[in-house]
């Protein structure tokens, strides 16, 4: 496949999407343990180290003096299932069919992180959210999940996964398999408090969790089966993938007592307790995985990263979740639905208390990795780059701008511009990120060339991803 853009505008889109990650002098022996920790809706300003005023975070503010804090980190859409693919595959959603949230599956063809990390010999194990397709098509579970979803059935177990505990979707952040009060928003209409929710935890087909065995923090449960699975592994000295994809603070939010007695005065009163108690619980899960990585002797040589799938479902003001100083929330593209937390702690690789502004994106998790690890990625476009010059102190700038689409939504991110639109292409704006990260003045108008510059770039950039779609790709 070859892109022919006008002037040769921004041409990197078809050399990186070819070439897949470059590789230094510098390469990395060994085999890094890598964590990928996600939260689902956590809003850029929802931690402490981003300046929350009195949200407590201290296991991340932690990371974020312990490693690399990424000032400009996006999620690959402002929806949670499109952005789940991206971290997996290294690829643009729409490239395989999951344009938006409970859209499509993930598909047989596509080569997934997992996959590649077994044949490195790596143990692998997904954690927590999944919904990129079925767990089951016997019995009604979740959002699709039963009877007549064979054709969106997609578990983790057949994408590499060795050890799983998984659900389809959303669960309640406490007692997840519970109805939860109406208090915690999106409790199930019809069904009592503490009824059953609908969704299961899954660990292999056919195999759920009973829900006598799932009572508390959900976090706390999912890290529960995360701590064995790297102490097996690190018991055994083999290297371990571990895909940690936390349900909070997706609705229902839910909180034990003693984490909303830490919020007594919230202004959100009784769901703002409820709403960042879970992110304390949740960051508390995170400190506990890092105590234990400690303890068995191996964070030194393991890959820990954080982010969020995309901004929060609501922006200060009007709910308890936070964008911060940024314009938008989830579904949005601008950039408070899809500037996410970003940190990353390596100690072996990374020196503590760095910062970037570089733009980085979830897509680039698999080529950094393969990268990392001298793989050769398998031969189709990549929308993700290989961030290890970056973390080797070697990138002053991305280069590589990102693409986005949502529904009408088209955005196109580069070190410094931004070109988006709202209604398919209709109207367009500009914005100078560097200048104006809150995207208050549209610079359409007096950067006319830019914009045009930059449309058809975006333009090449979706051909692509439609002839992805179209199945181009498996048939090289």
């Amino acid at each position: 496949m070859r892109f022919t853009l006008r002037r040769g505008v921004l041409s990197l889109f078809a050399i990186v999407c070819l070439a897949g990650p470059s590789h230094g002098d510098d390469r990395a022996t060994t085999q890094p343990n890598i964590v990928l920790c996600m939260a689902d809706d956590h809003g850029w300003g929802d931690t402490g180290y981003n300046g929350h005023p009195f949200l407590k975070t201290p296991h991340l503010d932690r990371m974020a003096r312990d490693g690399m804090k990424f000032n400009r980190w996006y999620a690959a859409a402002p929806v949670c299932s499109p952005t789940r693919g991206s971290c997996l595959t290294g690829r643009h959603p729409h490239r395989y069919g999951v344009y938006f949230a409970n859209t499509g599956s993930l598909k047989d063809e596509e080569i997934c992180l997992a996959e590649l990390l077994k044949e490195r010999g790596y143990t692998t194990g997904h954690f927590g959210k999944w919904h990129l397709g079925t767990l089951t098509t016997t019995v009604k579970d979740a959002n699709r999940g039963g009877p007549g979803s064979e054709a969106i059935y997609a578990p983790p177990w057949d994408n590499g996964f060795d050890v799983c505990f998984s659900t389809e979707s959303k669960v309640p952040t406490y007692d997840p398999l519970r109805n939860p009060p109406a208090v915690a928003r999106e409790a199930k209409r019809g069904v009592p408090t503490g009824g059953f929710f609908g969704t299961h935890y899954w660990t292999g087909p056919g195999e759920s969790v009973p829900d006598e065995e799932l009572r508390g923090d959900d976090s706390k449960l999912i890290m529960d089966r995360v701590i064995p699975f790297v102490s097996d592994a690190a018991g055994k000295d083999q290297p371990f993938l571990a895909v940690v994809w936390f349900h909070a603070p997706h609705t229902p939010v839910v909180a034990d007592e003693e984490k909303r007695s830490l919020y007594p005065d919230h202004p959100h009163g009784l769901y703002g307790q409820h709403y960042h108690g879970c992110i304390t619980a949740m960051d508390e899960q995170i400190g506990r995985l890092r105590a234990t990585l400690e303890d068995l002797g191996v964070a030194d040589d393991t890959m820990l990263w954080y982010c969020a799938d995309n901004g929060p479902e609501s922006p200060t003001g009007k709910g308890a979740g936070s964008a911060g100083h940024f314009r938008g929330r989830k579904r949005s593209l601008y950039e408070g639905g899809v500037r996410v937390p970003g940190l990353l702690v390596w100690p072996n690789r990374v020196a503590a208390g760095q910062t970037t502004d570089i733009p980085c994106v979830t897509s680039d998790y698999l080529p950094t990795i393969c990268d990392v690890l001298d793989i050769e990625l398998p031969e189709r476009p990549y929308d993700g780059i290989s961030l290890l010059p970056l973390l080797d102190g070697q990138m002053t700038e991305r280069g590589q701008p990102i693409g986005f689409q949502s529904r009408s939504q088209r955005s196109l991110v580069s070190d410094r511009y931004k070109l988006y639109t709202a209604n398919d292409g209709q109207t367009w704006e500009l914005y100078d990120l560097i200048q104006d990260p809150g995207e208050t003045e549209n610079l359409a108008d007096s950067h006319p060339q830019r914009v045009e510059e930059m449309q058809a770039a975006l333009a090449a950039w979706m051909e692509s991803c439609d002839a992805s779609d179209r199945g181009e790709d498996y048939r090289r």
